[in-house]
Parts: structure tokens; sequence; C-alpha cells
């Protein structure tokens, strides 16, 4: 993890824990990572544009997700370690927001070449989720690899590490505005019940701005 990287995280952690401390009926999220002002104006950081495939062949960018928020990680099917406990932590949140059409699950697979539409489909239906709400994609190694820097995650080819892959259980979110809002540890149900909760906030503040 290069010196910037760090940096960003670290900024990132800390507004976090403060947004935590607010009372509930006063807390907004705040919106993570690095931010220029141009003409008076605040630019925040965004996810850029991305295009892969899901489990069912269909092309996923991020005007699959106008409107809506998603939660994102980074995961592989043949993965040893932490993804079977992040892919469960997915699966909650899977099962408690199904019902919420404001809410979607993006999983990219940084084992593209192991992880083929088809497989990714049998995988999807092995757990029972539909891909209308959780959107498994792979597509070309590279770029998914460099975009999870832009969600504050890490993934890269490791041969020394297990399963060939270096990567975090981080679980993301992000907003209708392409907007990182919060993250958890996936593998941490703590860390996952309070990440459940800025969902809740994220979802009432998508709410009251819709009115």
């Amino acid at each position: 993890m290069n010196t910037h990287f760090r940096l960003i995280f670290a900024l990132a952690t800390v507004v976090l824990v403060v947004a935590c401390d607010t009372p509930v009926e006063t807390q907004t999220l705040p919106i993570l990572g690095e931010r220029d002002i141009v003409d008076g104006d605040t630019l925040y950081h965004q996810i850029p544009d991305f295009s892969f495939i899901n489990q069912d062949s269909q092309v996923v960018t991020n005007a699959t997700f106008a409107g809506k928020a998603y939660v994102a990680d980074f995961f592989f099917t043949a993965c040893p370690t932490i993804c079977p406990m992040t892919t469960k932590s997915m699966l909650d949140l899977y099962d408690q927001f199904k019902e919420q059409d404001e809410l979607l699950l993006l999983a990219h697979s940084i084992d593209t070449r192991r992880d083929s539409v088809p497989h990714l489909k049998q995988y999807a239906e092995n757990m029972g989720v539909e891909s209308q709400k959780w959107h498994l994609v792979t597509g070309i190694e590279d770029e998914i690899m460099e975009i999870a820097d832009d969600y504050f995650s890490i993934a890269y080819r490791d041969d020394d590490a297990p399963g060939g892959f270096d990567h975090s259980g981080r679980l993301i979110l992000v907003d209708p505005n392409r907007h990182v809002r919060s993250f958890c540890d996936g593998t941490d149900p703590k860390s996952v019940e309070r990440f459940v909760r800025d969902i809740h906030i994220l979802l009432e503040e998508m709410d009251v701005e819709a009115k």
C-alpha cells in the first residue's frame, strides 16, 4: 500500500469515527476521500466509469446503479481465507435489504481467469441470490484491480498469498452520486453491525432528498 493511499485511508477513518459518535437523529454520513475546491465548489472523490459483466452475461456499468446506493466488495470464489466470511456478510445484507429497491450489491471477482460468467452464475445460484439485486461481476483483471483503489480497497495478484491474490475484506457503501460514504471489515460482525446502521442512515438521507 503506497503512502498516498495510507493517508487517504487514515483521513477517511478519522472522519468515519467522528461521524459514528454523532447522535443518530442528527447524523449524516461523511463523503470519504480526497476533495478539491474548483471555483468555490467542492468536488468530492467519485467512483469512476466502469463496465463489467455479471453472472447473467449482462453489462454492468455506473448506469446500473443510477438513483441507487450500493455495497461493493472484492472477492474470488476459490479464496481460501477471508472471502467466505465477507461473502456471508454480503449475503446477510442481501437478506436484510432484499425488499429495499434503493440498495444493490456489487461483488467484483479478482480471479477473472477462473471466475467465468458460468462459474459466477452457478455460485450465485448456490447462494440463492437474484442478479437484479446482487451483481457478481468479472471483466478485465487490470481494470478490476485498478478500481479497487477508488473504493479504498486492496486487490492485486500475489503468488505468495493464499489463493494467489492479496485483497482486503472491506465492504464499501456508495451513494447515488458515486461517493463512498462508509466501509467496514466484512470479517468483523461488530464492524458489519455498525455498517448496517450506516446503510439505514444513507437510505433515510436518500428518502428525504427524494421528497
